[in-house]
């Protein structure tokens, strides 16, 4: 694995915890950094491409825009080859700015007016409201309006325990409407890796994550390797009877170099 030169890295649950660093791992970046190519990916759309960065550098890593991955990459390249010109998000306040900021001419409409919205966008929404469940529920019951995704996950990790994440909305709404997403972005669909595929041979590329369901099944559709740590949701006995087992299992990306 330490001949791989490009290394696709979830972060919550692989990186960090939460704000705690997963120290072995940011150790084991830091070895390596000069080595190895190091990308950074989440399906969190709750916060911004900076905000990762700026949290990263915290950590003592030296993490670039052009390093962090997202789901919003993909979304608003759907948005575009669609011809979609108004949105009404189901996401914070963060999220709004990144996709404003990313397609500036996307109209995204205040949380209190729906009237014109072409698609309704569900995000990770850390600042959701019965307001905003009010207007996107009344807005999927017209089959004209699209309904998209930034990512699937069921729950987001924390220190305290997983919390509440897109997936778990997507239910939310299915109970409500009748409707799931047309399209889901973010991992396992490998457009979220953007230009790597076209940039390394598959066989110098591996995704490094703490989900079977997510990074694991990114890395199948992608056709790369993966290495699943056991530092965040994926326990060793999730791991019998899997049709496909993760290329190599270790606690953290500090273990790798005595793997």
């Amino acid at each position: 694995m330490l001949n791989k030169k490009c290394f696709v890295l979830d972060l919550d649950g692989t990186v960090y915890l939460g704000d705690i660093p997963i120290q072995e791992t940011v150790d084991f970046i830091l070895r390596h950094w000069d080595t190895i190519d190091f990308h950074f990916l989440s399906n969190n759309t709750s916060k911004a491409p900076t905000t990762y960065v700026n949290k990263l550098t915290r950590m003592g890593i030296p993490a670039t825009l052009d390093r962090i991955l997202s789901p919003v990459t993909p979304l608003i390249a759907h948005l575009r080859g669609n011809g979609i010109r108004t949105v009404y998000p189901v996401g914070n306040r963060d999220f709004v700015a990144c996709l404003r900021e990313r397609m500036p001419e996307l109209n995204v409409l205040d949380y209190g007016v729906s009237e014109g919205a072409e698609a309704v966008v569900l995000a990770y929404d850390t600042e959701l409201t019965y307001e905003k469940l009010t207007h996107a529920a009344l807005l999927l019951q017209n089959p004209e309006v699209a309904y998209l995704a930034t990512h699937p996950d069921l729950v987001c990790p924390s220190p305290q325990g997983p919390l509440p994440d897109a997936g778990s909305f997507m239910s939310l709404f299915e109970t409500a409407t009748g409707r799931r997403p047309q399209h889901i972005f973010g991992k396992p669909d490998p457009a979220v890796l953007g230009t790597l595929l076209q940039s390394y041979d598959k066989k110098d590329m591996v995704m490094v994550g703490d989900r079977l369901s997510t990074d694991k099944k990114l890395a199948e559709n992608a056709g790369i390797d993966f290495i699943l740590v056991l530092s965040g949701e994926a326990k060793l006995s999730d791991l019998p009877g899997l049709e496909r087992q993760p290329t190599l299992v270790v606690d953290n990306l500090g273990q790798l170099e005595s793997a």
